[in-house]
C-alpha cells in the first residue's frame, strides 16, 4: 500500500513540490529490485523539509527523482507546477537551469576555476546579467570576498561547501536541494554551513529540500520525512503512532 504524506493544502494551491505515487525499480543480476515504494506528498513553497533514514533507504535516489536528475519508474512528480513527466532530458535540464539549485556532498566544484568563476559558471550557463557581480555580491556573503581568486585545492573543505552553496544560490532559484551539505566537514565547519544555509533560505524564500544524517540540521527544518526501506512518513507521524501504541 502506499505511503502518502499530504499536508493541510490542496494540490493547486502554495505546493511547489507534488509527488504522486512515484516508484523507483532498477535492473540487477538477480532480477528487479525496487528502491522506492509508491510515494505521494508535497512540498509548500518556503518550506524547509529534511528527509532522514538509513543509509541505503532510498534518500538521495529520491532527492536526484526531485532533481530530474533521474526517471521515476512509475508515478508522476511537479515541480513549480510542471510535471517532469512531459519533458524530455535537455527539458528537464532546463527547468533546473531556471528552478532548481543543489548542493553535494562532495562539492562538486571545477577544480581548474576559482572560487568565483565556479560560482559564475551557472550565471553564465543561465545567461544572466552580471554574472561576475552577482558573484562576488554571493561570495561576499558567503564569508569568502577574500577568496575569490583561489583555486578549490587551496580552499578548505568548509570553504569548498560555501562555494557551492553560493553557486548554487546565484540563480536565486525557487527549489534548493542538497544532498549530506555537511557529511564532509567538521562540526564547526558543519554549523557554519547549517547558518549559512538557512540564512539564504530565508532572504530569497527558497524552498529548501535536504537529505541528512545530521540530527541537528534535521531538527532546524521545518519538517522531517523519514525514510524507511524505500517508503516515507511523517516523523510527528512515527511518534504519534508510537505513542498510541504505548499507551
Amino acid at each position: 500500500m502506499a505511503t502518502t504524506l499530504k499536508d493541510q493544502h490542496d494540490s493547486n494551491d502554495s505546493s511547489i513540490i507534488r509527488t504522486s505515487e512515484i516508484t523507483k525499480t532498477v535492473s540487477t543480476s538477480e532480477g528487479h529490485l525496487q528502491i522506492l515504494q509508491p510515494i505521494s506528498f508535497q512540498v509548500k513553497t518556503g518550506e524547509s523539509v529534511a528527509i532522514v533514514g538509513a543509509s541505503g533507504s532510498g534518500k538521495s535516489t529520491l532527492l536526484s527523482l526531485l532533481a530530474g536528475l533521474d526517471e521515476v519508474s512509475s508515478g508522476e512528480i511537479w515541480l513549480d507546477n510542471v510535471s517532469l513527466h512531459d519533458l524530455d532530458e535537455e527539458g528537464r535540464a532546463q527547468l533546473r537551469g531556471a528552478k532548481v539549485g543543489f548542493i553535494f556532498q562532495s562539492f562538486m566544484l571545477v577544480q581548474s576555476l576559482t572560487a568565483l568563476e565556479n560560482i559564475m559558471l551557472p550565471a553564465e550557463i543561465a545567461d544572466l546579467r552580471d554574472p561576475s557581480g552577482k558573484a562576488k555580491k554571493i561570495l561576499e556573503q558567503v564569508g569568502l570576498a577574500h577568496r575569490a581568486h583561489h583555486y578549490p585545492n587551496q580552499l578548505s573543505g568548509g570553504e569548498q561547501q560555501r562555494v557551492a552553496i553560493a553557486r548554487a544560490f546565484i540563480g536565486q532559484p525557487k527549489i534548493l536541494f542538497a544532498d549530506e551539505p555537511t557529511g564532509n566537514l567538521d562540526a564547526a565547519n558543519s554549523h557554519k554551513i547549517e547558518d549559512l544555509l538557512f540564512n539564504l533560505n530565508k532572504e530569497q524564500g527558497t524552498t529548501l529540500v535536504l537529505v541528512t544524517h545530521d540530527e541537528t540540521l534535521a531538527a532546524k527544518c521545518d519538517r522531517q520525512l523519514v525514510m524507511q526501506a524505500g517508503t516515507l512518513t511523517e516523523k510527528n507521524k512515527i511518534t504519534a503512532d508510537y505513542s498510541r501504541e504505548a499507551g
